[in-house]
């Protein structure tokens, strides 16, 4: 009879292993069952995004306020979905910039207030943008005088 019981404690053990190790699984690759709740959706469209990706930090005033949920094409312009949390407001007329973050250069958006009363509704578009700065083509420009 003690040996049932040991084995069921044991089992327990390893139950409750497995689910710790599912849930920092899950933490670490930034899943959330209930994100939909804490974040609203808004577009920002740019001329190139080049090196950002889906995922990236989204940054007002260096602090993190969401992720960029998805990155397509618009009407010729690259069009960014921004998941911002649910209690920051953006106004109107707030500008958004891709800008690289450290010396590996990993690409983040930051977004800057502007002065506008309004605040961007969900589903709103953010047109005052700033493109990503391409190295390969200032060093290109650079090289053949074009600068």
């Amino acid at each position: 009879m003690k040996k049932n019981g040991l084995e069921f404690i044991v089992g327990l053990f390893m139950i409750a292993g497995f689910l710790a190790f599912v849930y920092v699984s899950l933490q670490f690759g930034e899943f959330s069952v209930f994100s939909m709740e804490k974040n609203y959706k808004v577009y920002a469209e740019f001329d190139s995004v080049s090196g950002l990706k889906t995922g990236a930090v989204i940054e007002m005033a260096g602090v993190p306020v969401g992720k960029v949920a998805a990155i397509g094409l618009g009407e010729n312009r690259a069009r960014v979905t921004l998941q911002i949390a649910r209690d920051i407001a953006i106004t109107d007329d707030a500008i958004a910039s891709i800008k690289t973050q450290g010396i590996i250069g990993d690409k983040y958006m930051k977004i800057q207030q502007g002065g506008a009363a309004e605040k961007l509704q969900p589903g709103g578009v953010l047109t005052e943008t700033e493109s990503a700065v391409d190295l390969e083509e200032l060093v290109s420009k650079y090289i053949f005088g074009k600068v």
